[in-house]
């Protein structure tokens, strides 16, 4: 890796996964005078060997007086991005949004049954004995992955918001992002309709596969003609597996101390599922 200089940026949207944070970065992006580069970069977590050659290259879009910042989910997860963050930026400030970690789970666990990536079978994915390490269960240790953070920055530059706050309150939810960062220009509406719908056709998980590697050239143009059109003749209607009740305790279990811890690390963080 190089030594290049750091591009300053303002704020980093660190995660959670599942919890709207693509509705919140798609909401700011459309915001005259931010600048965020459209994709997840997740260079503190996977990618941190590119260098900041590359890291600063993602911005070159940005006008001179915009305010920078990235998103990638990772970066809460990942032991080692919260201490390469402050090397790189101790004055960033971040935000972090959350859900109630047993949806939160069972959404992720969703995403990646639609992709093909999991199986079926919940409980080998969702049970507390046998996936406690595993991903759909480790993310959603909010406390745990937090006090990496908190024993680096000061609270006052983590901005802790709740994903149920979107359906409820989406204005007053970007104006506490648009308040943290420093933006004070007016605020693009935040999106109505769901950014990841996963009620919407999928494309049946062979054919997904067999595309995968194809997917950089796709994704950019699979909402125009004719990639659309194809789209929409092999998009199949997706069932998933419903959360058994009495796995859905066991998680809620599961979870609950470091829920305790979340409520110790920030007390004034008070949704529902605390």
């Amino acid at each position: 890796m190089t030594n290049t200089t750091p591009r300053p940026i303002d704020f980093l949207i660190i995660g959670a996964a599942k919890c709207a944070t693509t509705w919140e970065q798609q909401s700011l992006s459309a915001s005259p005078g931010i600048f965020m580069p459209a994709p997840e970069l997740h260079f503190f977590s996977r990618v941190y060997e590119k260098g900041f050659d590359w890291f600063n290259a993602q911005f070159d879009g940005a006008q001179p007086d915009d305010i920078l910042g990235e998103k990638s989910n990772s970066y809460l997860t990942q032991p080692e991005a919260a201490a390469r963050i402050h090397t790189a930026y101790p004055d960033v400030k971040m935000i972090v949004q959350m859900r109630d970690p047993v949806q939160r789970a069972y959404s992720d666990y969703c995403m990646l049954l639609r992709r093909g990536e999991v199986d079926e079978d919940i409980r080998r994915h969702l049970d507390p004995q046998k996936a406690a390490t595993e991903r759909f269960l480790s993310d959603g240790l909010y406390g745990q992955h937090l006090r990496r953070f908190y024993a680096l920055f000061p609270q006052e530059q983590i901005l802790l918001l709740a994903f149920e706050d979107v359906a409820t309150h989406p204005e007053r939810q970007l104006q506490w992002v648009a308040d943290h960062i420093g933006y004070t220009g007016q605020l693009t509406p935040p999106m109505r309709e769901k950014v990841k719908d996963k009620h919407a056709a999928a494309v049946p998980a062979p054919l997904r596969r067999l595309l995968a590697p194809l997917r950089p050239l796709l994704d950019p143009i699979r909402n125009r003609p004719p990639i659309s059109t194809l789209r929409s003749l092999v998009a199949k209607p997706f069932t998933y597996p419903a959360l058994p009740d009495d796995l859905k305790r066991e998680i809620e279990t599961f979870y609950q101390a470091d829920k305790d811890e979340l409520g110790t690390l920030a007390p004034s963080f008070k949704p529902s599922w605390v």
